[in-house]
């Protein structure tokens, strides 16, 4: 089943099976089925097209949600690159931009940069 473009699963409780859309997570969720009065508990398999469309209309009308809350967030990030922001700095340099430490613990923001040496001793070999 796809809803706004996604692959939901089928074996899943819809309330759960929302999450897989970038945007919507756990509480979001539960306000879109509220909102558009559909039981949580319900199965994705189990629902019908025009329950289907409701949530789509619902989600679309009143949440930004994938592609179109990516855009916002790339905008946002673009706007303190333009204005040499602290964050927007740390964002072209590709490093940790919330405060982390950069001495340790930024392999992943980094590629994984490993530019340690060993401690220069050669092991001798066995003879």
């Amino acid at each position: 089943m796809r809803i706004i473009g996604i692959n939901i699963p089928d074996h899943k409780r819809i309330e759960v099976a929302l999450t897989y859309i970038y945007g919507i997570g756990p509480s979001l969720s539960r306000k879109i089925l509220t909102g558009s009065k559909i039981d949580l508990n319900k199965r994705a398999k189990d629902l019908t097209p025009l329950e289907i469309n409701k949530i789509k209309e619902y989600a679309e009308k009143n949440y930004k949600i994938e592609g179109e809350l990516r855009q916002v967030i790339k905008q946002n990030i673009n706007l303190l690159k333009d204005l040499q922001t602290y964050r927007g700095i740390r964002h072209m340099r590709h490093l940790p931009v919330r405060g982390q430490r950069t001495r340790t613990n930024s392999r992943t923001v980094r590629g994984n940069v490993r530019k340690t040496a060993g401690s220069g001793k050669r092991k001798v070999e066995l003879k």
